[in-house]
């Protein structure tokens, strides 16, 4: 079974090359499935924050270590990792050529899949953990994650109408083994789990509003403590470290992406202070604002 999968990497390393030259590449490259992104590099990395989305990434070549939780993981083409909800953590790049892809997904589709499996096999603890899940890949799930990145070279009209039905068995394989508890937990309503999903998702969608921790506990029907020991368990940080980190990840992307000054992003995304911005900016990413953007516009330019 190993070297099924191995000769079905190696086939599809031929495909991404084949598609995109990844050798000129360093970076996030999007592709025409919605669900579904690359990311390319030559060079090995230090520590940098990011923040997962709820999908599942696998490396087809090279390492990566994951820092999270006071944890630390190394993972290569032989697992993947499934993150349940927003959830920030340090990765760096050990290995290189480094080429991995994410698919995202939603909990409603989760859900929806779960609906159709008998729920007696499906085993979930009440009790929350961490929000991100490591596995071996087998040829059972490599299999359709193959098709699904086939569909590249289809045309707009059949990517549009295959791609949904794809990410559909993705999620029923992974249901059925043994990341299905994990997955289970996490979208079935009522769960912990779901409620702190919930919680997480109402701080990233008010990330520049005061947070009000007593309301968004109330908004769940849980106690405050028990908020924070959840949340805490799930992101491996406070509600309030998680909404900087949110605060700085959007305030670096508008840096990125429009004409606007680190001051003015400051205030946008709910900072009282610009040199406070800038201090917990500088902390975050290793640089200053300006300095940062400078750095990342540069690494675009060799895409």
């Amino acid at each position: 079974m190993k070297e099924k999968i191995k000769n079905l990497q190696e086939d599809l390393l031929k495909f991404i090359n084949n598609k995109y030259c990844i050798s000129n590449i360093n970076g996030e490259v999007k592709t025409q499935i919605p669900n579904l992104d690359f990311y390319f590099s030559n060079e090995k990395t230090q520590f940098n924050t990011i923040i997962y989305e709820p999908s599942i990434c696998i490396i087809l070549q090279g390492e990566k270590i994951v820092d999270f939780g006071n944890e630390v993981y190394q993972y290569n083409s032989n697992e993947y990792l499934i993150s349940s909800t927003h959830i920030p953590a340090k990765v760096k790049i050990k290995k290189t050529p480094y080429i991995s892809f994410r698919i995202k997904f939603e909990l409603e589709e989760i859900y929806n899949v779960i609906k159709n499996i008998n729920q007696e096999k499906l085993i979930f603890k009440e009790k929350s953990e961490k929000g991100l899940f490591f596995n071996n890949i087998d040829e059972k799930l490599f299999e359709p994650i193959c098709r699904l990145i086939k569909l590249l070279n289809r045309q707009e009209d059949e990517i549009k109408y295959l791609y949904p039905l794809i990410i559909k068995e993705i999620l029923f394989i992974l249901i059925k083994d043994e990341s299905g508890y994990f997955l289970n937990k996490f979208a079935m309503e009522g769960t912990v789990s779901n409620k702190i999903v919930k919680t997480i998702s109402d701080i990233k969608d008010n990330f520049n509003k005061k947070l009000n921790v007593k309301q968004l506990a109330r908004n769940i029907d849980m106690s405050e403590s028990s908020l924070y020991q959840n949340f805490k368990t799930i992101t491996s940080m406070s509600p309030i470290q998680f909404q900087k980190k949110i605060r700085l990840e959007e305030a670096k992307l508008m840096l990125l992406n429009q004409n606007i000054t680190a001051c003015e992003v400051a205030f946008i995304v709910g900072y009282e202070s610009p040199s406070q911005f800038s201090r917990e900016y500088s902390k975050m990413f290793g640089m200053a604002p300006k300095a940062h953007i400078s750095y990342l516009k540069s690494l675009n330019k060799k895409i």
